[in-house]
């Protein structure tokens, strides 16, 4: 296994679980099921353990290992010099597992939906661009950018009203976008994190092929998820892009005034997508957007930016929900801790996080107390 020789070195003291300033535990995984195997140093030892012989693979070892979110706030935290490598030792941990044939059966599936259908949605691929209909939004031919949607915008129902938000922004803000429709692939962030390198290598070599084809060399993208896929790991195999979150492009765009707004008179708060955060380093581009709205109070959250706490969907429990739900669950904890701030609005940008947000705000009986949008949805409110 690649990091194989890095991890004995974990000794489990515990700052990975942890929020920076130790108020509180901030690995969902952990969070949930308040056990050391749960925690990054936990899952550590056991793989450790399993690489061993000291452990078999059994479906216990399969659930922690998977329950990860791949958040990395083990990452921001670990006090170690190999902290940058620990989501992906959980990865490679998963790659073995994949290589054995025996993983969990939501995670099989997951595969073998990408594989046949293209989609974890099981989808043929004519709908992929119908969520654009009756919007701004035409297909690519040579605009300045494409405009990369992914799976949960394409085929989940929150995600094509977000999708649609976002795409309508762009273009009113003056942005030359186009969209691939049906010829859209499936980026593999998740297909990689949940262990699969040879089809994420395949999805990856198909995206730069069709970029390169269609002359694309500027890429904005709806999800964190793809935006890290291709920024961080496309490279590799040779996909070099100009890369943004849309969040980045349209935050000069907001400040130097070229969208006109009236006064939204709300408190709102912002939860921070782990794979914009504090996999890429973007926390300031969406609060910028929110503060340049007109009339709305903003107010942090206790746990933020590289604190902040993950919604849980993440590692692609977003769609194999092996972390799972209950009380304890990532997103109704971090619903929770938005009513705290008092805001009626939870600012998002990413549709998992919308989604899984949104859920639990339905779990927790709060439609009255709190409304989930992501950014673009909020600014499309001050624009009508």
């Amino acid at each position: 296994m690649r990091y194989e020789e890095i991890v004995h070195r974990c000794f489990r003291c515990g700052y990975c679980k942890l929020a920076g300033d130790y108020s509180d535990f901030n690995c969902p995984a952990y969070r949930k099921f308040m056990f050391e195997t749960y925690s990054p140093g936990g899952r550590m030892w056991l793989i450790r353990a399993w690489l061993n012989g000291d452990i078999k693979n059994s479906e216990r070892f399969q659930e922690i290992l998977y329950s990860c979110a791949t958040c990395a706030n083990c990452v921001e935290h670990c006090v170690f010099t190999f902290s940058e490598d620990l989501v992906n030792i959980f990865i490679a941990a998963r790659e073995e597992l994949v290589s054995t044939g025996i993983i969990p059966p939501p995670v099989r599936d997951y595969f073998k939906n990408i594989s046949i259908s293209g989609n974890p949605y099981k989808e043929p691929a004519e709908k992929r661009g119908q969520w654009a209909e009756g919007s701004l939004v035409e297909e690519y031919k040579d605009q300045e950018y494409l405009f990369y949607i992914g799976d949960v915008g394409s085929y989940d129902e929150r995600g094509k009203k977000i999708a649609k938000a976002v795409g309508n922004l762009l273009i009113k803000a003056g942005l030359s976008i186009g969209i691939l429709a049906n010829k859209e692939m499936c980026d593999g962030n998740e297909v990689k994190v949940l262990g699969e390198a040879g089809l994420f290598e395949y999805l990856a070599e198909g995206n730069i092929s069709l970029f390169k084809e269609k002359g694309i060399k500027k890429i904005i993208t709806l999800d964190p998820h793809s935006f890290n896929a291709f920024k961080n790991d496309y490279p590799e195999f040779g996909g070099v892009f100009e890369v943004y979150h849309y969040t980045q492009i349209m935050a000069p765009l907001m400040e130097s005034g070229k969208v006109p707004l009236k006064d939204l008179t709300l408190r709102v708060t912002y939860h921070d997508p782990c794979y914009l955060g504090r996999h890429n380093g973007e926390y300031d581009a969406p609060r910028r957007i929110l503060q340049s709205i007109p009339g709305i109070d903003f107010i942090e959250m206790e746990q933020s930016r590289d604190n902040a706490f993950c919604c849980g969907g993440g590692g692609g429990n977003f769609f194999t929900d092996i972390l799972g739900g209950g009380e304890e669950s990532p997103n109704r904890i971090r619903v929770k801790q938005s009513l705290q701030t008092g805001a009626s609005i939870i600012a998002v940008a990413c549709p998992q996080c919308a989604k899984m947000l949104d859920d639990a705000v339905k779990v927790e009986e709060l439609e009255d107390k709190v409304e989930v949008l992501d950014i673009a949805e909020i600014v499309g409110r001050a624009m009508a």
